[in-house]
């Protein structure tokens, strides 16, 4: 039977040999009821179409060019979309899957945060597309909690992911 993991059991694996996330930068703060809490590391701009193809050999993610914080660590948004990167470094056993949600507090900004579902067997440090509605834009601090990662635990070990994701990032 697949369960959500709770804080207790999350707490435990990220105590494991290999923790199930690592590089939390405030692991109290990190830590919530049904998931951790994963923080701004990088913000993108996305500079060239994709390609995705049948063929995987074939598949052309977009180029990006990085966004700089300022001497207080901000970084102001407009209207669009981003391409962001994370903190923390997830490594999900065999037996674990992970989906996200935005923080609610970014969805009150107007600013939403867009996944792919984190399969069993994966490790690396993720990344995600964040899109600013909000015609204002907003204003974003590095480190800053943005989504919360919720672990499933699998009916059963499978194989584990093996794409071309495995080990990015770190």
């Amino acid at each position: 039977m697949t369960a959500v993991l709770s804080r207790a059991e999350i707490s435990r694996l990220l105590e494991g040999k290999t923790p199930l996330v690592e590089g939390l930068v405030d692991p109290e703060q990190q830590l919530q009821p049904n998931g951790i809490d994963l923080t701004l590391r990088e913000v993108a701009l996305l500079q060239s179409a994709g390609v995705i193809a049948v063929d995987n050999s074939q598949r052309q993610v977009s180029r990006l060019a990085p966004l700089v914080f300022d001497g207080l660590g901000y970084i102001d948004l407009v209207p669009g979309i981003y391409l962001i990167t994370y903190n923390e470094v997830v490594h999900l056993p065999e037996n674990i899957t992970a989906m996200a949600t935005p923080r609610s507090s970014l969805l009150r900004c107007g600013v939403t945060i867009n996944t792919a579902v984190w399969d069993a067997g994966y490790s690396g440090r993720s990344q995600s597309l964040l899109v600013v509605y909000n015609p204002q834009g907003i204003r974003l601090q590095r480190n800053a909690r943005i989504l919360q990662l919720i672990f499933f635990k699998l009916s059963q070990k499978t194989r584990g992911y093996r794409g071309k994701y495995q080990g990015k990032n770190i």
